[in-house]
């Protein structure tokens, strides 16, 4: 049996400045946006060939804005990446990897290219370099 995670909630503020933090600077696909009822609305959004989604919304979980943490993305390119996000306006570290005596900047070898973003509440993101 596949078991495949499809979805994450990831708890905001406010939904209309998620939307547009995620699908204008962050580039990921809209994929709906539904009024479920006055309390409920789900924005549902997908990183560019990903098979996991996010979503954003309101009367979806209890738990506070921007308390989701270490959410993770792969890229073949690091560097291009950040590239990207930064010309999309968001606040990027700079690329850094983990030796023996803990984060260094720069990139590293194989699966050690990072670098890390938070949405407008605070929801933190790691970027990954996966070998090719």
């Amino acid at each position: 049996m596949d078991w495949k995670l499809e979805v994450v909630v990831v708890p905001v503020a406010d939904v209309d400045r998620a939307k547009r933090f995620y699908s204008e600077q962050a580039g990921f696909v809209v994929d709906l946006d539904r009024t479920v009822s006055d309390t409920m609305r789900v924005v549902q959004l997908t990183p560019p060939g990903s098979a996991c989604s996010i979503t954003v919304g309101t009367g979806l979980v209890d738990s506070p804005p921007g308390s989701v943490q270490g959410l993770q993305l792969v890229v073949p390119d690091i560097a291009a990446a950040r590239a990207e996000l930064v010309r999309r306006g968001v606040e990027a570290s700079e690329i850094f990897h983990f030796g023996e005596g803990g984060r260094a900047a720069g990139p590293g070898g194989p699966w050690n290219s990072f670098l890390s973003f938070s949405d407008p509440d605070g929801n933190g993101w790691v970027v990954q370099e996966r070998p090719a």
